[in-house]
């Protein structure tokens, strides 16, 4: 269950809508300032899938606590935000350039123009590339759930890296094909899609969703309520989806061949060029199926500094343990300054 911890409603005051026109494409963001004056710094929060800005409800009001403005898009292909059919259009290189110039736009000079970058989920995997794509704009980054791996200079399909390395990405393919977004048209099907996502389970306790199969379209209908969504998030949710569907959001699960592309002349340039040089954070959830801690282990070499933090959560750890996500802010910056790491929420004096 998601914890009970402040967090905002789908139309709060404490944020306000806004539209940017980045790459030909409308970009619909939150932005929530504090009230004590000019803020601290600012946090840029990327989301995953199936998920949208509404997603880090429970992240926000704690760094507005902290003074912290925060920057929270649809991403490219969900909720308000445009949703191209192409699939390069969503590649990692293209969408690092685009944070940046949301950055630029709301942050301007301010902090000389950086960030806090934190991502969840497909949001994860896009602020490690952001981190090395365009380091200039990032101040530090973390990740919820989504461990970094460096850039490749051999090519494996999909297909096969499921079969040799990473069983627990088979659902990908499900996901990458046409069958998903084909089935899951209109409000009831988004609906038990939603509920199914978001851990809801038949009247005897059954999944619609495994990391082997995908989903399992047979048990859709006999799903139950989400546990960590209320039913107005719910239907928010809905409603969010029936804009543009599932096509943009599936698209990221149809990216890996461009972004191996974009990605292989830094590859080929060594562990140097890959290696993540900002001060850097994951929480991993210990109950992540699709995600576990143990993808996490070997990642310290790619960094030059990296502060590991594990909550007891699924994959959902933003909700279900909001309040240890959100204590790690506190301990992470007390770790950065007591070990001599520049500051993560200051710019340095």
């Amino acid at each position: 269950m998601a914890q009970s911890v402040d967090k905002l409603t789908p139309d709060d005051p404490r944020v306000e809508h806004h539209t940017l026109e980045i790459r030909g494409y409308n970009w619909h963001y939150l932005l929530a300032n504090p009230t004590s004056g000019k803020p601290t710094g600012t946090v840029l929060l990327v989301h995953g899938w199936p998920d949208l800005a509404f997603g880090w409800r429970y992240q926000v009001p704690a760094l507005l606590a902290l003074n912290m403005r925060v920057i929270v898009p649809d991403m490219l292909g969900y909720g308000r935000t445009d949703a191209p059919d192409d699939v390069a259009e969503y590649a990692q290189k293209k969408l690092a350039s685009d944070l940046a110039a949301l950055a630029a736009h709301v942050v301007g000079t301010d902090d000389g123009g950086q960030v806090v970058l934190g991502g969840h989920d497909w949001g994860g995997a896009i602020v490690w590339r952001t981190a090395l794509w365009r380091p200039e704009f990032v101040r530090a980054v973390f990740s919820v759930c989504t461990p970094y791996g460096p850039p490749r200079d051999q090519w494996v399909p999909p297909e096969v890296m499921v079969e040799t390395v990473l069983p627990n990405f088979r659902y990908q393919l499900q996901l990458a094909g046409p069958d998903v977004e084909a089935q899951i048209v209109g409000p009831v099907k988004l609906r038990q899609f939603l509920n199914t996502l978001f851990l809801g389970r038949t009247p005897d306790g059954q999944p619609g969703f495994n990391t082997k199969d995908g989903l399992l379209f047979d048990r859709l209908e006999s799903i139950g309520p989400s546990p960590v969504l209320s039913p107005e998030e719910v239907e928010f949710y809905v409603a969010e989806y029936a804009r543009h569907g599932l096509h943009g959001p599936l698209n990221y699960y149809r990216t890996h061949r461009v972004n191996f592309d974009d990605e292989l002349e830094l590859a080929q340039q060594g562990a140097e060029r890959t290696r993540i040089k900002v001060p850097s954070m994951i929480v991993t959830a210990s109950r992540d199926g699709a995600l576990p801690p143990s993808m996490a282990a070997n990642m310290d070499r790619h960094f030059e500094s990296l502060v590991k933090r594990e909550v007891d959560a699924t994959h959902w750890a933003l909700w279900e343990a909001a309040g240890d996500v959100n204590k790690t802010y506190f301990q992470v910056f007390a770790e950065s300054v007591a070990e001599g790491y520049r500051e993560w929420f200051c710019p340095s004096s």
